[in-house]
């Protein structure tokens, strides 16, 4: 029998994320190891889950989504402008570094320098693909059904 995506189905698969220009931005193929989802946990957008139900195991397929179905658009209210003082004497900060900083409630967040400029450095929080179309090509690897819980 057929395994079918479903919205209380776990999943095992693999996915290339191509940007516009063709190149991969990220790739479970790469690492060799396939990426396990609940459907309907939040950990990816609706229309992309949309997307995924009714797939079968076995089943290989490629989409588009545009940045507000994949990861957002730019958020202007998450690029920060911060003093140099805030970051460590000895860090080197520079146009496209990644620092991680840590919340209040002690998770950590990465950011991204976009700008040096005297003692102002410049930190987007935006997701790195945030406000570009993309194309996932997904391989199905595994569909189990989750009993719901009542």
């Amino acid at each position: 029998m057929t395994k079918q995506i479903g919205p209380q189905s776990e999943v095992l698969f693999h996915f290339t994320i191509k940007l516009a220009d063709g190149s991969v931005a990220d790739s479970t193929q790469l690492h060799g190891k396939p990426a396990k989802l609940k459907m309907g946990d939040g950990s990816l957008t609706p229309n992309f889950e949309a997307c995924l139900l009714g797939l079968n195991e076995g089943d290989s397929h490629r989409f588009e989504l545009g940045p507000d179905d994949a990861f957002g658009p730019v958020n202007p209210n998450n690029i920060h402008h911060m003093e140099r003082s805030r970051f460590a004497a000895d860090m080197t900060l520079e146009e496209g570094a990644i620092v991680a900083f840590t919340q209040p409630n002690g998770t950590e967040i990465p950011g991204i320098v976009r700008d040096v400029a005297g003692e102002s450095v410049t930190v987007d929080f935006n997701h790195p693909l945030a406000g570009q179309q993309v194309t996932f090509e997904v391989e199905i690897l595994a569909v189990e059904q989750l009993a719901v819980e009542k």
